[in-house]
């Protein structure tokens, strides 16, 4: 597989994993914000209402009634740890105990509300570690999700791409109502289309073929009667000649476009030299060059062998000789030279 080639199916896995990515993050910002308020709520709003309400009773010499885990200290009653603290609520650890405290002050000294007993971290520490793991939870469905998505999507899709590459004759998925239905019944509509078109062109090549292989063997024999009867006679001998070669040159086209008509697997090939076919081709086109000052050689190359349709191989080195002859200038020099790479004039 090539190293530009993007997968469907992780394309769809990364994108359901950034989605629940995004999902989480968001649901944790919420997550936090809400449990910060409800903190505020309970327990930083309850300290305050403590505080107000045993503030004055204190300053009346009322007595102050605390609930269970909640202490109101005025004074020189404040702990030492718990003195200087700003106004506010804090959290202070005493001992490695969490302590939430409120620090205020009155009429007559500062006080300190200590809630003593609030499970309020735990509450916390328990709902963020629930968050913790509803997003590895999350993360997991949602590559699982994705990995199952990608496969129904990417899958069928794979089938059909290797049922058009295998060139079978009947295409998967053409059944289906959904957008791969379609795509497989264009996709075998469209090759019907091309397979008829191939052989109505190859039937229209084999019967034009055929029907030029008469005319051309009338003309090939009319020429060569006039070439033994023009001996002597150069004017003429010269023009019946180029009749002479032009039909064969015509015959010739005729039996390759006859090969080319053929399916490519009813084609025979065989082991041809490289060499020896183009030392062939240079000999048979030397009358190309006629009066014209130049010279068509072999200089022969590395030799190496090809498996191919002689017919065709041939037509494929003699238009490049051909071409040469045709498009030379004056005074040069035409030389055929043969590498494993390439075939040149």
């Amino acid at each position: 597989m090539p190293q530009h080639f993007h997968s469907l199916g992780r394309r769809i896995v990364r994108a359901y994993l950034l989605f629940s990515l995004g999902t989480c993050i968001l649901f944790a910002i919420a997550a936090v914000i809400v449990v910060e308020g409800i903190e505020s709520r309970l327990v930083d709003e309850r300290l305050k209402d403590i505080a107000a309400w045993a503030s004055p009773r204190h300053a009346g010499k009322l007595p102050v009634e605390m609930p269970a885990g909640v202490s109101f200290n005025h004074g020189q009653s404040i702990p030492q740890s718990l003195r200087d603290l700003p106004s506010g609520v804090h959290d202070v650890m005493v001992d490695g105990i969490g302590l939430h405290v409120f620090a205020g002050r009155d009429a007559t000294g500062p006080f300190v509300v200590v809630d003593h007993a609030s499970d309020y971290e735990d509450v916390e520490l328990a709902v963020y570690s629930l968050l913790l793991v509803g997003l590895f939870v999350f993360i997991a469905m949602s590559l699982l999700l994705g990995h199952f998505v990608g496969q129904r999507v990417v899958g069928p899709i794979a089938e059909l791409s290797a049922a058009v590459k295998e060139r079978r004759a009947e295409l998967p998925l053409q059944n289906n109502k959904d957008e791969l239905g379609i795509l497989a019944r264009a996709f075998a509509n469209h090759t019907a289309e091309l397979q008829v078109f191939l052989e109505r062109e190859r039937s229209f090549t084999g019967d034009v073929s055929h029907e030029l292989r008469t005319p051309l063997t009338v003309i090939a024999g009319a020429g060569e009667i006039l070439v033994e009867a023009t001996y002597g006679q150069p004017h003429l001998h010269a023009p019946a000649e180029r009749i002479v070669r032009a039909a064969k040159d015509a015959s010739d086209s005729v039996e390759v476009l006859l090969l080319l008509a053929r399916s490519p697997d009813l084609i025979e090939s065989e082991p041809l030299s490289m060499a020896q076919l183009a030392r062939e081709e240079v000999a048979r086109y030397q009358g190309l060059i006629g009066a014209k000052p130049i010279v068509l050689t072999f200089s022969g190359g590395e030799d190496f062998f090809v498996h191919a349709p002689v017919r065709l191989l041939s037509a494929a080195i003699g238009n490049l000789i051909r071409n040469a002859c045709l498009y030379t200038d004056e005074g040069q020099v035409i030389t055929l030279y043969t590498t494993p790479n390439s075939l040149s004039p």
